[in-house]
């Protein structure tokens, strides 16, 4: 399977007065992308810079896959997070490289 890198950034519900752990259903979002992770379907992933973006590191067959799956995140139909970008990741170094 190939990585790729997905971009999630901040939607339009977004409560900028609240922090993350904060925000309406963070258990249920904490716990969906903890099982995503704990499936090996996340590899790496965190907050880049300021919090607005989101960066996944995803072990799947397809971008299509990749959408599936975020669908399913309690985060997504609220408009709290939205893919940005998902780019195909070439690991040359690096315990992932192939």
């Amino acid at each position: 399977m190939p990585y790729y890198a997905v971009i999630r950034e901040l939607g339009a519900a977004w409560d900028p007065s609240r922090a993350m752990r904060e925000q309406e259903k963070w258990a249920e979002h904490a716990a969906f992308m903890d099982r995503l992770a704990g499936s090996g379907f996340i590899v790496l992933g965190g907050p880049l810079g300021d919090g607005r973006d989101t960066l996944l590191i995803i072990d799947a067959d397809s971008e299509e896959a990749i959408h599936a799956r975020l669908a399913a995140d309690p985060w997504t139909p609220m408009d709290l997070l939205r893919v940005a970008k998902v780019e195909r990741w070439h690991v040359l170094l690096g315990d992932f490289a192939s």
